[in-house]
């Protein structure tokens, strides 16, 4: 008896031994690699495919569509609200498993649509710009930076760094009057007025950003009425890129006037390099690509709640900004 029991524990220990690889794959349903191939996607960029925001975006949702598998379809809105809006109608006719949104036409504007989305079974995410009552209301998650507390941040560290003093003139170029566009840029401001400067604010429209040399009218007019300006804000690495070309216009001599804004590109960089550009906060356009495809690719597959993530990194200066330079050449920071 002790002997059949003893050769029975063998042949068990031995079937485990052999079964134990299997156990522990993973499940067949999960397949490794591709594991989103199946799902389709409309991915809203924002801007234009060159742009030097739009680019890094771009490349972080094809990085996710390489890596993961899903069929997306890329939108391109040149910055434009009201293009935005037409487009999403659009997307959601089409039906996809999943939409990436740029928040940027505000809640009002993309509260009926969301609903529409929802009632579809669409999964959302958005980007760059939150919106939060939509959000609330019919799902979806946010990445990208807090843009108040954001753009609170640059302006006290500008204060700081560059030992502002009250009364001293600042000129802060912002999408006011644009729904949820202009709270990071107010934050900036909010920052100036807190600390004593004089703050002017200036409308830069959507198109500035695709096209930067059309600013100069603008700048140039605000400058001559304002000599004493000591430091200027700019909304975005398109317009911060484009700021040596804005300063010899001006007959300005690097750091002459202190500009600073946000985000990075190989035109930011070579901004710092030349003296230009003192400051910019970085919001990693890269993961507002890649991280949207990846939450919904997650809810599509597990039904897992969608991710919210802050994509604000900090700050680049005249004495960091070599550590980010080589990928923000290369067109991923």
């Amino acid at each position: 008896m002790f002997k059949r029991i003893t050769l029975v524990v063998m042949i068990l220990a031995m079937a485990l031994a052999w079964a134990w690889p299997a156990m522990a794959q993973e499940p067949a349903e999960f397949p490794p690699g591709k594991w989103c191939q199946g799902m389709t996607i409309r991915f809203f960029a924002g801007g234009e495919a060159g742009d030097a925001f739009a680019s890094i975006v771009y490349k972080g949702a094809l990085a996710a569509e390489a890596d993961l598998g899903p069929k997306v379809e890329y939108v391109f809105s040149g910055w434009n609200v009201q293009k935005m809006v037409d487009q999403l109608r659009e997307a959601i006719v089409a039906k996809p498993d999943g939409i990436s949104m740029m928040g940027h036409p505000g809640d009002d504007a993309i509260m009926p649509l969301a609903e529409q989305a929802a009632k579809a079974g669409i999964l959302m995410m958005y980007s760059n710009v939150d919106v939060p009552q939509v959000r609330a209301k019919y799902g979806g998650g946010y990445v990208g930076a807090n843009l108040t507390p954001q753009g609170y941040a640059l302006g006290a560290e500008a204060v700081k760094m560059f030992n502002l003093k009250a009364g001293d003139y600042a000129i802060v170029f912002g999408a006011w009057g644009q729904p949820g566009r202009y709270f990071r840029e107010e934050g900036t401001a909010k920052a100036f007025e807190d600390a004593g400067l004089t703050v002017e604010r200036i409308v830069a429209p959507p198109e500035w950003a695709t096209a930067p040399t059309q600013a100069i009218p603008t700048l140039s007019a605000a400058v001559l009425a304002h000599p004493e300006v000591k430091i200027i804000v700019w909304p975005g690495g398109q317009l911060l890129g484009a700021v040596p070309t804005f300063m010899e216009a001006l007959e300005k001599q690097p750091g002459e006037i202190i500009n600073i804004g946000f985000d990075t590109s190989p035109a930011v960089i070579d901004a710092f390099a030349k003296g230009y550009v003192q400051l910019t906060s970085d919001q990693q356009p890269f993961l507002q690509g890649y991280v949207p495809i990846l939450s919904l690719c997650l809810s599509w597959k597990l039904g897992l709640a969608p991710m919210n993530l802050d994509t604000g990194a900090g700050f680049v200066t005249a004495e960091n900004y070599q550590t980010v330079a080589e990928w923000a050449n290369k067109g991923y920071r």
